[in-house]
């Protein structure tokens, strides 16, 4: 299955949520992204899934190999989102479901 077509499962699978907001609903930055009450919490750019996760939870991650903090163009990786390397073998709905979490605790 592609990133793409992964994406589009996600994308399934939280909309209909209460509180979900799917990808092109708005303009912009995050144009491509799954929201919860306004609030990005997974979102597909440049062929990776990006989360919103805890700061420990991304550098876990980031240190396990499983992606690099997302830098959205501007030369600063952001320290609370993580771009999953299409590799990773963590189902991108568990990770969505912890983004989901996270943002809903924010």
């Amino acid at each position: 299955m592609s990133p793409e077509e992964k994406f589009e499962g996600l994308v399934d699978e939280f909309t209909g949520r209460p509180g979900i907001t799917p990808p092109g609903a708005t303009r912009g930055f995050g144009r491509s992204a799954l929201r919860a009450h306004g609030r990005i919490f997974a979102m597909f750019v440049r062929g990776r899934l990006v989360l919103k996760l805890p700061k420990g939870r991304v550098d876990e991650l980031v240190e396990g190999g499983h992606g690099v903090r997302f830098d959205a163009n501007k030369g600063t990786p952001m320290k609370e989102w993580l771009a999953l390397d299409t590799g990773s073998p963590h189902p991108w709905a568990e990770l969505a479901e912890e983004a989901l979490e996270f943002v809903g605790r924010k």
